[in-house]
């Protein structure tokens, strides 16, 4: 069986990178070990790095963490004014997220997850947050550390179809299957007209 993969979407801006994500309909209960990870560190997805001002900004993005050495000077400069700001005011929620996404997109995604902490510390229900927070554990392959953020997204909206959907994926990942059809079942039976729901239905069928 095929391993489960992340669908992203980039976002407008310079901080483009993921917020929601969703994982693809085919199931391998053994993605959790390093082998079965193909996808080069840094694009767990496997697809083409986005023409972005971030990434081009980098040489190789993909063999390199960002440093002064292969980042444009412009992409420095932004990313200096942002930790400014941030440091300036540190309970400042917006600056707080445009520098954690630029970190993420930059792929420094440790140094990101210490700044979405820092605004769930502010505000704890932010589920664009939280939803952040499960993309950085999920591509880290710390499934436990993405399932627990996805259980605080439903204690927020218990009819968060995103979070039922990947918490079902993230069972499957870790090899229960019988908790995987559960998440998924309650989104076909409670959320028929959900976009998910067909996926749902996909994802089943291939445990």
């Amino acid at each position: 069986m095929k391993k489960i993969k992340p669908i992203f979407f980039y976002l407008s801006g310079i901080a483009a990178t993921i917020i929601i994500l969703y994982f693809v309909a085919s199931i391998n209960p053994d993605f959790s070990s390093t082998p079965n990870m193909k996808a080069p560190p840094g694009d767990i997805s496997g697809q083409p790095i986005p023409q972005d001002k971030i990434h081009q900004g980098l040489k190789n993005p993909i063999a390199q963490k960002p440093s002064k050495s292969n980042v444009l000077p412009s992409i420095m400069q932004h990313m200096n004014q942002l930790k400014k700001a941030v440091e300036k005011n540190p309970r400042d929620t917006a600056k707080l997220k445009e520098y954690a996404d630029f970190l993420l997109s930059a792929q420094m995604s440790d140094r990101a997850l210490y700044y979405y902490k820092e605004i769930l510390k502010i505000n704890p229900r932010r589920i664009d947050i939280l939803s952040s927070v499960v993309f950085i554990y999920f591509s880290q392959n710390k499934l436990d550390n993405a399932e627990k953020y996805l259980n605080k997204i439903l204690s927020v909206d218990k009819n968060n179809v995103d979070a039922l959907y990947n918490l079902g994926a993230v069972s499957a990942n870790k090899g229960n299957r019988i908790k995987a059809k559960e998440y998924w079942q309650k989104i076909i039976t409670n959320f028929p007209k959900s976009p998910l729901a067909q996926k749902a239905k996909e994802s089943m069928s291939q445990l």
